[in-house]
């Protein structure tokens, strides 16, 4: 098993993780990253190739600096089916 941090390592936002084993891997969360203006663009609008090439999401909560990046992952090419509790999706 391979655990990567593509977002939200020494930092509170924009949490963004994959899970991996060989021939599949989970992205846990796809968080905003907010910062200064420059930095905040690049970070949220480039996602990396290891979080749209995921099998599927699991969404941890809805806050926003764990979901708030998930129309631009999908909008990226994400095509994985994405899990969440039912009072995370009902938010």
């Amino acid at each position: 098993m391979r655990i990567k941090f593509l977002g939200a390592a020494r930092e509170v936002t924009g949490s963004r993780h994959t899970i991996s084993i060989p021939g599949e891997s989970v992205l846990l969360d796809c968080g905003l990253y907010q910062g200064k203006r420059k930095l905040t663009y690049e970070r949220n609008k480039n996602i990396p190739r290891a979080a749209l090439n995921a099998n599927a999401m699991l969404l941890g909560h809805a806050h926003i600096d764990h979901s708030g990046n998930i129309p631009n992952l999908v909008s990226s090419g994400f095509r994985g089916k994405i899990y969440a509790t039912s009072a995370t999706v009902d938010l």
